[in-house]
């Protein structure tokens, strides 16, 4: 069973498919999901560089933009607790 982010099902996209065909017809098919194709490449190349320039910008005004390097920090460190607290409980078992 296919399952998208939106949670549709396999069964749902095969309707949809059949929608489709009998709607555009079959030799529609493939030139239109190319054309959906290439429009969310470019939208992901637009995402892609509007990244880039906020980072850039970021590093320019000097503010740290990596964010997920102090939550590492911290995880790490509850996970260092955690086990200098249960080492001693899992020797006992």
């Amino acid at each position: 069973m296919i399952t998208l982010p939106l949670f549709i099902s396999g069964t749902e996209i095969a309707f949809i498919i059949f929608i489709v065909i009998m709607v555009f017809g079959a030799d529609k098919v493939p030139e239109i999901a190319r054309g959906l194709g290439k429009g969310m490449r470019t939208l992901k190349d637009a995402t892609n560089d509007i990244k880039t320039e906020i980072t850039k910008s970021a590093e320019k005004q000097g503010i740290d933009i990596d964010v997920t390097k102090d939550i590492k920090k911290e995880i790490e460190k509850a996970k260092e607790d955690i086990n200098d607290i249960t080492g001693p409980i899992k020797r006992q078992l």
